[in-house]
């Protein structure tokens, strides 16, 4: 393993990149349905998902080793647990990478109109043939090497970040507090908004762990921890700030029917042409996440596959450190999966994938929050007070799993379940 390949800045804009998708660029159209009241969702979805980084970074310094998620709970549980939550992980990620493909190319309908799922010239196979096209492209670039992609990630944040601090930093003065104020949310409880529109928020802090799993990689525990946490805080301060500006500029009934409200903010903004410079930004913020998570599968099936929980083939390295056959395995699934959720309506697609990837990552989370705990000991959790930060964690990851429907937590759930018995079939002989 190359344990310069990823440094201090790179992992940063893995954490970043990962996170800062096209989720920002996308939700505040689907938060719209909730009411302004959305905005809540944001807020305590952000301090949750910062408790739960400094579970990753925490768990990062008792075991550095490649595989994240999977190494903490084989660490905590033993190898059964262990298998089952690199195989949810595993799927998570892909089914993450399938809707950031899909969400990517939204943004391109601000450029032509048969990529604009709203127009009735729109071609969802020519949609289709791109997605496919932009996954496969950037798994090229992860085969040829872990510093290349870690370089093409940096390039690709810095970009991905520069629309959403201009239309904040100027947008803020054309906010309309009517647009926000009172507070409003569809029938039901006030709560019942949050949750369900949580739901779709913690779909933007996917990632908050990518540079835990390449800890070989990288130059040790203290680079990652500081990747981790800032990465994760300075996303939710991007997230709440953004939101509040674009929802305080176009009027939520508007909003909700947008398939690119950031391009539509530029426009009111800085007029027709600085529109499509933000709409490509949010093309190279979609595949900059794209990138990171692709990074990400293929040392998921490597970390296990080392560890005998994958066949033996998944943990063969190039010497370039990269597992090819992890990255094709991956990147096949991911394509099927596209064409399995293809949808006349771009956001439905986009929904139905998201939902499933935030089930699949929260489970992740929820076990590895737990491992935490169970590392730590029942006799000496009250000892210190940073114990709390793993209670407080696994606390908003069930909560999070609760407030999914429930068609969605049980095809969730058969997923999960699906590999029990290979484990006990092929794995455990």
């Amino acid at each position: 393993m190359n344990k310069k390949a990823l440094d201090t800045p790179i992992l940063i804009s893995l954490v970043l990149g990962n996170m800062i998708g096209t989720g920002i660029y996308l939700l505040p159209a689907s938060l719209a349905a909730y009411g302004s009241i959305s905005l809540i969702a944001w807020i305590y979805t952000s301090i949750g998902a910062l408790f739960l980084a400094l579970t990753f970074a925490h768990l990062n310094k008792r075991f550095t080793k490649t595989g994240g998620p999977y190494v903490f709970c084989k660490e905590a549980y033993g190898r059964f647990i262990g298998f089952i939550v690199a195989y949810i992980y595993w799927f998570s990620n892909m089914a993450s990478i399938a809707g950031i493909a899909v969400a990517s190319i939204g943004y391109l309908g601000f450029l032509t109109p048969i990529l604009n799922a709203n127009q009735s010239v729109y071609s969802p196979h020519l949609v289709l043939i791109i997605e496919l096209a932009i996954v496969w492209t950037f798994a090229a670039i992860n085969m040829i090497g872990i510093h290349t992609a870690g370089v093409t990630q940096l390039v690709l944040t810095i970009i991905k970040i520069t629309p959403l601090i201009l239309i904040t930093v100027i947008g803020v003065s054309h906010v309309n507090l009517q647009n926000i104020f009172p507070l409003t949310h569809p029938e039901g409880s006030s709560f019942q908004a949050i949750s369900a529109a949580a739901t779709l928020t913690f779909w933007a802090y996917i990632g908050l762990e990518t540079a835990t799993v390449p800890a070989e990689n990288t130059e040790g525990a203290k680079p990652i921890y500081i990747a981790t946490v800032f990465g994760t805080l300075a996303t939710g301060i991007i997230y709440i700030l953004s939101s509040f500006v674009i929802m305080g500029m176009i009027p939520l009934a508007q909003l909700a029917h947008s398939q690119f409200p950031f391009a539509e903010a530029g426009v009111m903004l800085f007029g027709g042409s600085a529109a499509i410079v933000i709409a490509l930004c949010a093309f190279i913020s979609g595949v900059g996440a794209l990138n990171a998570s692709t990074l990400v599968q293929g040392q998921i099936v490597f970390a296990a596959a080392r560890d005998g929980l994958f066949p033996k083939r998944f943990s063969e390295l190039s010497k370039h450190d990269v597992p090819i056959a992890g990255q094709l395995l991956s990147t096949i699934i991911i394509s099927l999966l596209l064409c399995l959720t293809i949808s006349a309506k771009l956001m439905t697609q986009f929904n139905t994938i998201i939902l499933f990837a935030g089930v699949l990552t929260l489970l992740t989370y929820l076990l590895t929050a737990l491992a935490e705990l169970k590392l730590i000991g029942f006799s000496n959790l009250f000892k210190k007070k940073m114990n709390i930060i793993p209670i407080l964690a696994s606390a908003y990851a069930f909560w999070m799993i609760l407030s999914f429907d429930l068609k969605t937590l049980l095809v969730s759930f058969i997923i999960a379940a699906c590999c029990v018995p290979f484990y006990f079939i092929f794995i455990r002989k």
